[in-house]
C-alpha cells in the first residue's frame, strides 16, 4: 500500500496548493475555476461516455493492444504484476483518494496490482461476482470518481509551467486561462488530463513527441479567452493526436483509435 500513499499524495499536495510562482513566468499560476454540483455531475457524465459509452459493464474493460485493464468512468489504468508500462498508472492513486474519503473499496480492487495478468484471464472472469460487485460499486460513485478526476486535472498546470522552458511559461499559462474562462473550457482540460495525462512524463512520449496538455495548450494558436480557447483546445488537442498516432510504433495499430479519439476532442468544441 505504501505506493497507493506515495502517488495519491503527490496528487492531492498539487491539487491542494494554492497559486505557484515560478522562476521566469509572469505570475501566479491561475486555480481552476470552481464548479458547481451541477456542473461537476454533467463533465461526469460525459467522462463516462467518452471512456466506457455510459455503460456499466463499460466500467471494467481491457482493451485490444494493452497491456493492462482500465476501470471506472476514466478508466484508470491498473497495472498487472511484472509489467511496467509509460502510462501513469492512476487506480492506485485514485484507491488511497477513496479511502482517505472514508469510502471503503471492495477487496478485488485493494490489491496493489491488478490480479489478471492477461486479456483473456480478465474476460473469463467478467461475469463472476468479484467483478460484477467491482462495476456496481464503481457505478454507485460516480461522483467520487469525478471528484477525482477534478483534482488531478488542478494539480497539472504547476507540473506543466514546471516542466517548461522559462520563457515558454507565461504563454501557457495564458492559454489555460483562457481555456479555463469557461464550464465549457474547464470540461476540456479536466477531461483531457484524464485521457492524456498532463505530457511532463518523457516516457510518455513517441519519438520524443508528447500529447499531453502540456503539448496541447503550447500548440494552441492565437485567440481570445472563453468558447473560441475551447474550440481551439479541441483543435489542438486533435493535432497533437494525430501526431501522436504518426510516430507510434507500428505494432500498437494506434490509428485504429483516431476516429474515437477526434470524436473525444470534438466535445471540447461544444458548450457543456
Amino acid at each position: 500500500m505504501q505506493s497507493f500513499r506515495y502517488v495519491a499524495l503527490l496528487i492531492l499536495a498539487s491539487a491542494a496548493c494554492g497559486p505557484l510562482s515560478l522562476p521566469g513566468k509572469a505570475g501566479p499560476a491561475m486555480r481552476m475555476p470552481p464548479l458547481s454540483s451541477g456542473q461537476k455531475a454533467a463533465i461526469g457524465a460525459k467522462i463516462w461516455r467518452n471512456e466506457c459509452g455510459g455503460t456499466v459493464d463499460g466500467l471494467t474493460t481491457w482493451n485490444a493492444g494493452e497491456e493492462f485493464p482500465s476501470l471506472g468512468i476514466g478508466h484508470f489504468i491498473w497495472y498487472p504484476a511484472g509489467f511496467r508500462g509509460r502510462f501513469e498508472e492512476s487506480w492506485p492513486a485514485f484507491v488511497h483518494f477513496a479511502r482517505q474519503r472514508g469510502v471503503e473499496v471492495p477487496a478485488v480492487g485493494m490489491q496493489r496490482h491488478a490480479p489478471w495478468a492477461t486479456k483473456a484471464a480478465f474476460e473469463a472472469e467478467f461475469r463472476s461476482p468479484r467483478m460484477s460487485g467491482l462495476r456496481a460499486w464503481l457505478a454507485a460513485h460516480v461522483p467520487l470518481q469525478t471528484e477525482f478526476i477534478i483534482a488531478r486535472s488542478r494539480g497539472a498546470l504547476p507540473r506543466v509551467l514546471a516542466a517548461a522552458p522559462a520563457g515558454d511559461r507565461a504563454r501557457l499559462q495564458a492559454n489555460y486561462d483562457k481555456v479555463a474562462s469557461t464550464p465549457q473550457g474547464t470540461y476540456a482540460l479536466i477531461d483531457y488530463v484524464n485521457f492524456k495525462g498532463d505530457g511532463t512524463q518523457v516516457a510518455e512520449r513517441y519519438q520524443g513527441k508528447g500529447w499531453g496538455l502540456l503539448q496541447v495548450i503550447g500548440g494552441m494558436r492565437e485567440v481570445p479567452a472563453g468558447p473560441a480557447a475551447a474550440v481551439e483546445f479541441s483543435a489542438s488537442a486533435k493535432r497533437m493526436l494525430g501526431r501522436r498516432i504518426d510516430h507510434s510504433p507500428p505494432g500498437r495499430g494506434e490509428a485504429r483509435w483516431r476516429e474515437g479519439w477526434f470524436n473525444r476532442c470534438d466535445t471540447y468544441a461544444r458548450p457543456l
